[in-house]
């Protein structure tokens, strides 16, 4: 791979300073990936040179060979990169799963028995289309209601084709179907009533409405009681029709608001549709892939989102400014035939109407992650930030705590998929280390861990998949020099802190930092880890302090037990007001020969 590289990064080089695209081909000749640049030499050359995010990492490492196609401009860059990636839909691009934009229901009016459907666009093909309307979703959620007020079918019969083949279905029984299946009502009638939904797909809905309430009341006048309860319950169901949507009889918004969200395992774009400042419809999509840069995600999920849409509005409101706004802009007024207006909102309504979009976006990802895809999704970046050979499933981290000389413990943490499993931490209380030596006693402490799984100990039978070391990278090489001196090698990095003690990076033994802040989940993960480390050493080391403390001045005394400390420290509160007390307190709490011995302990050596 390192001479194919060279290879790459030469041909890189050797490209002009111009506008074009750059299609990138795996071994096998397949497009893998296809982009625009400014300037085709910088562009492509950055792909070989450096760091990048873990999608982009693995899109290089499937790069056998690539060609540009120099363009006139940077805009004719734009429309040729959406029309490339339409055409051979790579691998490594961000893709649309299906057509998006403003639907039509579509009426099949050759077929004898009409029915409904939803299309993305206007299509030769002598069927009629009604719309655009909203989005998809309240779209199809419409036109059902639609059919069952009308009790027109929505099942996959096909008539007159499956006419008297089987009994009706349920849906006849529910009411919300007139069972055309058995071929009563006619064909006439059916089409009678495919016309009367077409009035409310034309915004004729009162206008029918008015029309079967009056034939209801001349039926009922004419003792018709059967017929005119239908007529009756029909206009029930198209009135509320009517005040459930108003997709029907909305038209394209003028104002559409794009959100974007990145989360820990998935990524969200969203496009909020407003008529005259009023909420429409909304469109979503996940991805689960990483996005990488968010404005080039934007401008090109834009372009595919309005591609092959029939309506586009005056406005696009994107919550990122890109490089080709100018561009974008040109590019949708071409398509749409008339003046759109792509702007970056900083204030005002058009602002919360970009604000409210990114929330779309992000409720979207939260309800459709689990926590499972979160920790999944940051070990595998972990994984491939620190260049481990394995997702780290079980990470163990290791802190010193001490006060000067005295009392020098370390500890150890678990945390296996994401989560601390805290009956496996560990302790050590320094042994051979004397005075304060931090690189000595995380040497010790890491040594005595990884001795102990040498010999087979139960406890310590588990290898983490990774070691963190609350640290720089000296106090991760004697980490790692200890670990190796047992015969075992996992990867070591220590975690080093900013100014507000939280962990910026991750560090190698020889100095090499990795940065985590550009991830949040990576940083709240590792920042977790650093501050239970901590918070278990200085409880252990606060422990032993204690006991210290409270041994070298109330224990030892003739006649004072556990029982006689206990009642002590309850009255009195602290030793310091024990040691205060007079002979007389002190009797009125034990007795007087132990209060006297506790006395005498405190005042030894004092003139009477």
């Amino acid at each position: 791979m390192n001479r194919k590289l060279d290879e790459l990064r030469e041909k890189a080089g050797a490209l002009p300073l111009k506008p074009g695209c750059y299609i990138m081909h795996a071994a096998d000749g397949t497009v893998i990936y296809v982009g625009k640049a400014k300037a085709l030499k910088n562009r492509v050359s950055s792909y070989f040179h450096g760091s990048h995010n873990l999608k982009t990492e693995a899109m290089i490492s499937n790069i056998d060979d690539f060609e540009v196609i120099i363009a006139k401009s940077e805009f004719e860059a734009l429309v040729l990169e959406n029309s490339l990636i339409k055409h051979y839909k790579p691998k490594y691009n961000i893709l649309l799963k299906d057509d998006k934009g403003y639907p039509f229901i579509r009426l099949d009016i050759k077929s004898p028995y009409p029915r409904f459907s939803i299309a993305s666009r206007r299509g030769k093909d002598g069927a009629e289309y009604y719309g655009p309307f909203g989005s998809r979703g309240n779209t199809k959620t419409a036109l059902e209601l639609l059919l069952k007020a009308l009790k027109l079918p929505t099942c996959t019969r096909r008539f007159p084709r499956d006419i008297g083949r089987e009994r009706p279905c349920l849906n006849h029984h529910m009411g919300v179907c007139d069972a055309w299946c058995r071929g009563v009502p006619a064909e006439e009638d059916y089409k009678a009533r495919v016309a009367e939904a077409v009035m409310v797909l034309k915004g004729r809905g009162r206008e029918l409405t008015a029309e079967l309430t009056e034939k209801m009341t001349k039926a009922a006048e004419e003792l018709r009681f059967e017929e005119a309860a239908k007529l009756r319950d029909t206009v029930k169901a198209l009135e509320l029709l009517e005040t459930r949507q108003t997709v029907l009889n909305k038209g394209a918004s003028d104002t559409d608001a794009v959100g974007f969200f990145e989360g820990e395992a998935k990524s969200a774009f969203a496009v909020l549709h407003y008529v005259q400042g009023q909420l429409l419809a909304k469109d979503c999509e996940l991805f689960e892939d990483p996005m990488g840069d968010v404005a080039e995600s934007v401008s090109l999920l834009v372009r595919q989102y309005y591609m092959d849409a029939e309506l586009i509005p005056s406005r696009v409101l994107l919550p990122v400014e890109t490089e080709d706004m100018e561009e974008l802009s040109r590019f949708l007024t071409e398509k749409a035939g008339h003046a759109v207006n792509v702007t970056t909102p900083q204030r005002g309504m058009y602002r919360q109407f970009i604000l409210a979009a990114g929330v779309n976006a992000k409720e979207e990802v939260e309800r459709n992650t689990t926590a499972t895809e979160r920790v999944s999704k940051t070990a595998q970046w972990l994984m491939g930030a620190l260049g481990l050979e394995n997702i780290p499933k079980r990470v163990e981290s290791f802190d010193i705590s001490n006060t000067g000389a005295d009392d020098v413990v370390a500890s150890m943490v678990v945390f296996v998929d994401g989560k601390p499993k805290k009956s496996e931490y560990k302790k050590f209380k320094m042994k051979t280390i004397e005075g304060q030596d931090d690189y000595g006693s995380m040497r010790e402490a890491v040594g005595r861990r990884f001795v102990r799984y040498a010999k087979g100990d139960e406890s310590f039978s588990e290898l983490p998949d990774l070691l963190l070391i609350d640290g720089g990278d000296r106090h991760a090489e004697a980490a790692r020099e200890a670990m190796e001196s047992t015969g075992v090698h996992v990867p070591v990095f220590g975690m080093v802190k900013d100014d507000r003690h939280r962990t910026r990076a991750l560090v190698t033994p020889e100095g090499r930092e990795i940065g985590i802040q550009a991830n949040p989940a990576a940083f709240a993960f590792i920042g977790n880890i650093q501050e239970e480390t901590h918070r278990f050493a200085i409880e252990y080391h606060r422990s032993l302090r204690s006991k210290r403390v409270k041994k070298s001045r109330l224990d030892g005394i003739e006649g004072v037990g556990e029982k006689r400390k206990a009642e002590l420290l309850r009255h009195f509160k602290s030793v310091n007001a024990i040691e205060s007390a007079s002979l007389e307190e002190l009797s009125t709490v034990i007795p007087k020969n132990a209060a006297k011995a506790v006395y005498d302990n405190f005042h030894e050596g004092e003139e009477k």
